[in-house]
């Protein structure tokens, strides 16, 4: 007993002296370490004494590991020299609803999957040299959605919840303004197809999704993605065209190289079924495939993994790749027809690449936001770790020296990850140094809002211990609602390439598209190749 009081003092005195250090009164927090490491523990002599380096890698028990570790990440800091070339090419990866705390858990698993603890692991795009924060706020809304994210990622100006490609003067649902030439905005993908580059999309949700859409599309509801849409909230698709009319028929959309998704039944009417054998959705009879097929006749529409792979990329003029008539599955659902994200991003890559002048086009992983909103942790962080391959094949792909990557997420979600697990502890499992006050031990990932809450009718948690193992598993959440909800804390910029250094600090969300203009001496903004640039 007296060396658990000991080990638990000394750790309360160090936590009382760091507090102190920061200017903050130590008075109510060291009883409160104390006794709680004594209530949680109370077989073993505190948290420290109980993990006892079980799961520290041999080498990172010599102080030398680490000094060494800390000389070479020095020594690159110190190496690098500011690329200030042109970016021919511009890749923008997107991780929709991907917080930092996903990140992490997405590494760790990673490490996991392959036999280590995890916590050492980096995902791709954590080893870009530079990094920053985005703001995700819109301008009327403290935690924003995937419209007004996107208008400010693409088109370079914050907006409205639920908007597309409008500025702040539309409010939601509103036709009229949604249709005033003076409230629309221009995008990234405009002032690339300006400059005489290829241009595309592709995401893992579906063509008229808000996430893509934002560059292409102007309306006030990024629900309308075809005609029976807009008419279920009470507008007229005659005033009013629908996302997926506006991609087909009307600039910049139409002049996409590559497009890749999701969604066909938007694109149909619902006399037809399509390719997936189901009904298409659109109520005016308009086959919006066969207007961009006559718009495109060098072009290919692709609907499964075979034949996205084995095109000749170089016979055609455009791609459509349509895998799933609404969103595309998970990947830890898919079956074999499906290509994943790494896939569909090499076939768009190669294809692009035969333009000269060079190209910009936005890769999505759009089911990250889907599993989180449902809670499922092992389906949010595998769909991170596809994504994650997609950004190591483009950037093994291409040359740092003229093609920049940039790497985000649009918003992330209230997800946390607590306690004081040990060293190598199952990332998707339970923290088995943590117990709530009545003994019953908790998971080490939770959300704050979810339709989950493990509880017995009096209020206790339920034991969750041996029921976490299928990724399809819900995770807990504090407040019950019947799916998760978005976070408006900051997400990570990443890039590498030319004028990467560009992409460091706190940000507003809208100013990405411009310092990608900036780099690749696209858009009417400032431009690394202008005669009067510093």
């Amino acid at each position: 007993m007296q060396g658990k009081t000991l080990a638990t003092l000394v750790l309360a005195q160090c936590l009382v002296q760091a507090l102190t250090l920061l200017n903050k009164s130590p008075d109510l927090h060291a009883p409160y370490v104390v006794n709680k490491l004594q209530r949680d523990n109370p077989n073993n002599m505190g948290i420290g004494m109980a993990l006892n380096n079980r799961m520290v890698p041999k080498a990172e028990l010599d102080p030398k590991f680490w000094r060494d570790q800390a000389k070479e990440e020095l020594a690159k800091r110190l190496s690098k020299r500011v690329n200030k070339n042109k970016a021919k090419n511009v890749i923008f990866f997107l991780g929709d609803g991907m917080p930092f705390t996903a990140i992490t858990a997405a590494r760790i698993l990673q490490g996991q999957r392959v036999g280590f603890t995890g916590e050492e692991q980096l995902l791709s795009f954590e080893k870009f040299p530079y990094t920053g924060l985005s703001r995700t706020y819109c301008t009327n809304a403290q935690v924003p959605d995937s419209a007004c994210t996107s208008t400010a990622y693409m088109c370079g100006v914050k907006s409205n919840v639920l908007t597309l490609g409008v500025n702040a003067n539309v409010d939601f649902n509103n036709c009229t303004a949604s249709m005033d030439a003076s409230n629309h905005l221009t995008s990234i993908y405009s002032w690339a197809q300006a400059a005489g580059k290829s241009t595309g999309f592709i995401t893992t949700t579906s063509l008229t999704h808000a996430s893509p859409s934002g560059g292409y599309a102007h309306v006030a509801n990024r629900l309308w993605e075809c005609d029976a849409d807009v008419l279920f909230y009470g507008q007229d698709p005659a005033t009013c065209p629908d996302i997926a009319q506006q991609l087909v028929t009307m600039q910049p959309g139409k002049n996409l190289d590559v497009l890749m998704g999701g969604g066909m039944g938007k694109f149909l009417p619902n006399t037809v079924k399509d390719l997936f054998g189901n009904p298409g959705e659109r109520l005016d009879g308009k086959n919006l495939l066969a207007r961009w097929q006559n718009s495109h006749p060098n072009g290919v529409v692709v609907k499964n993994r075979d034949q996205l792979l084995r095109l000749n990329v170089s016979q055609v003029s455009n791609i459509m790749g349509l895998f799933q008539s609404e969103l595309m599955q998970y990947h830890l659902h898919a079956n074999d027809d499906q290509p994943t994200l790494a896939e569909m991003t090499g076939v768009a890559l190669s294809f692009l690449s035969k333009n000269n002048n060079g190209y910009f086009i936005f890769i999505e992983g759009g089911l990250i936001d889907y599993g989180n909103h449902e809670n499922k942790l092992g389906i949010a962080l595998d769909e991170i770790l596809e994504f994650d391959k997609a950004i190591q094949l483009a950037r093994a792909m291409t040359d740092p020296a003229d093609t920049l990557i940039v790497v985000t997420a649009d918003h992330g979600h209230p997800l946390s990850i607590s306690g004081y697990p040990e060293r190598g502890t199952d990332i998707l499992g339970l923290n088995e140094m943590g117990e709530d006050s009545n003994g019953v031990p908790y998971a080490t990932l939770n959300y704050a809002v979810g339709p989950q809450q493990y509880q017995h009718a009096d209020g206790t948690r339920i034991n969750l211990r041996g029921k976490m193992k299928n990724p399809d598993f819900v995770a807990p959440s504090y407040i019950k609602q019947d799916v998760g909800v978005h976070g408006g804390d900051d997400v990570g910029v990443y890039a590498s390439g030319p004028w990467d250094h560009l992409f460091c600090g706190v940000m507003q969300q809208n100013l990405l598209p411009h310092m990608m203009a900036y780099a690749s001496c696209i858009g009417d903004g400032p431009k690394m190749c202008d005669k009067t640039k510093s």
